[in-house]
């Protein structure tokens, strides 16, 4: 393309007008703005090509649609930016909405405890397939075996039990924290497995585009790392 622009702003490309090449001055305006200000410069641009191009040899029409596509995709990008932004805000609105709820209820999340309150105690097991045999394996602080319970035959996901307290000798152990360890098989094969632990919703936490939420001994888990809600 030629030009007889006396100025050399009229030389330069539109990516290097959008890039701000020529701009020594710093904004802090907001995207919207920001698209604004681009879209002003390149029309001004545009039309001082346009204004000062040759007669004998004007601006090439293929040229003129290139320069066109570049601003129109610069500001797709920014309202793209835009839209993804306030989704990302609707996401998390919703997901703290959703964990307000939570508060106050008992959830299992993976861990190895399980608590024994008056005689009683639930904990749960997380199984990567369909098992035929799963046992849960109890241990007091001392790490010595209390009792071992047999499950039977379980589905692949999450499932709860209730240990009625009681050891191998069916005297009730005293109230506490103990820790279990599952083993899974599907015949001879051994099945992924892990161990849930009952927990109570405390509090939420907003931090950035996450939402966490505090289950006391346990600290802060994601609402994804819920696995049942009791």
């Amino acid at each position: 393309m030629s030009t007889t622009s006396p100025t050399s702003a009229g030389n330069q490309s539109v990516y290097d007008i959008l890039n701000g090449t020529n701009n020594t001055s710093s904004t802090k305006s907001s995207s919207a703005s920001k698209v604004d200000e681009q879209q002003s410069r390149f029309l001004k641009l545009l039309t001082t090509q346009l204004k000062n191009q040759d007669p004998l040899n004007p601006m090439d029409n293929a040229q003129t649609t290139s320069q066109l596509a570049q601003i129109s995709t610069v500001d797709g990008v920014e309202r793209l930016n835009s839209t993804l932004a306030t989704l990302v805000g609707n996401i998390q609105s919703s997901d703290a909405l959703q964990a307000a709820s939570l508060v106050g209820r008992a959830v299992l999340v993976e861990g190895p405890g399980i608590e024994v309150v008056k005689g009683m105690a639930v904990g749960g097991v997380q199984l990567g397939a369909d098992a035929s045999q799963v046992t849960v394996t109890i241990t007091d602080a001392n790490g010595l075996e209390i009792k071992k319970l047999d499950l039977g035959k379980l589905s692949a996901g999450t499932q709860e039990f209730v240990w009625d307290g009681k050891n191998e000798a069916g005297t009730v152990v005293a109230d506490g924290k103990y820790t279990m360890k599952v083993t899974a098989m599907a015949g001879d094969t051994k099945v992924t497995a892990s161990t849930l632990q009952l927990a109570s919703v405390n509090s939420v936490i907003t931090s950035g585009s996450e939402v966490k939420i505090d289950v006391g001994d346990l600290g802060r888990v994601s609402l994804s790392d819920i696995k049942l809600i009791l």
